[in-house]
């Protein structure tokens, strides 16, 4: 195993950004949820042993993580006890607590708890999100770990996590994404200069679609052109990525 060096991450988003993105995503995935037919809730995603149901139940659970400091303490109390990397035992708890809900009432629970996970993420203080995480989190697991700010965390990969879902959800059941500059686009921008800090390297980067755009680090490196969404889908792991698209970034 291999702990990536440096400083641990912290958010490169002016605050009042990151919290504009959280509640838009939020609204997003809900819309989302209201739109899926009865036979699109039974659809296998990319997400193993998932289907659009079980996915929506881990959003839905992470959102009343983010909402609820009992809810936190509940979850990761549980999670410790299934044993085994942590964030998968957390997710499964997450869709374990939210499997008796009827695809309609887990539409309604996620609706009620979103601005609530909104409202607790912009609560937490900075005293807190500048504190490192005790636990080293997973870019690459097993072979590559690093350190994360809370901050980190509460403003950029729960924004990013629930978006990668929403990008789940339309590759399972065959629909494309809303997509929007205003949205999508700062949210991707900044995976792309999240990705280019990691590798380091001379390159260019042209992203198509409403989610797009260019930037250029350094000169003379190598150039990518791909669909933003796509781009976002391989650094994920939900692809093979050639060259430094290889590059890791946590969603």
């Amino acid at each position: 195993m291999t702990t990536l060096t440096g400083e641990p991450r912290r958010p490169a988003l002016h605050r009042d950004t990151t919290m504009r993105l959280a509640a838009t995503e939020y609204a997003r995935f809900l819309d989302v949820l209201r739109s899926l037919s009865p036979q699109e809730w039974t659809q296998s995603t990319c997400n193993t042993d998932w289907d659009v149901r079980d996915l929506a139940g881990h959003v839905t659970g992470m959102a009343h993580l983010a909402a609820s400091v009992r809810e936190q303490m509940s979850q990761m109390r549980a999670a410790k006890k299934r044993g085994g990397v942590f964030i998968d035992a957390l997710t499964t708890e997450q869709v374990v607590r939210t499997a008796a809900l009827s695809p309609a009432a887990l539409t309604d629970r996620f609706a009620t708890l979103a601005p609530k996970a909104v409202a607790g993420r912009r609560r937490t203080p900075g005293l807190l999100r500048n504190r490192t995480m005790p636990d080293e989190q997973p870019i690459n697991p097993p072979a590559e770990m690093e350190r994360w700010t809370f901050g980190y965390l509460t403003d950029v990969i729960l924004t990013r996590d629930t978006w990668m879902h929403r990008s789940d959800i339309a590759d399972a059941i065959g629909r494309p994404m809303a997509l929007t500059a205003d949205h999508d686009g700062v949210l991707i921008a900044n995976v792309a200069a999240d990705w280019a800090g990691r590798h380091g390297q001379p390159c260019s980067l042209t992203l198509t679609g409403p989610a797009g755009g260019s930037w250029t680090w350094g000169s003379s490196g190598p150039s990518y052109e791909l669909d933003a969404v796509q781009f976002a889908r391989i650094l994920s792991g939900r692809g093979s990525g050639e060259g430094l698209l290889a590059t890791r970034v946590p969603f």
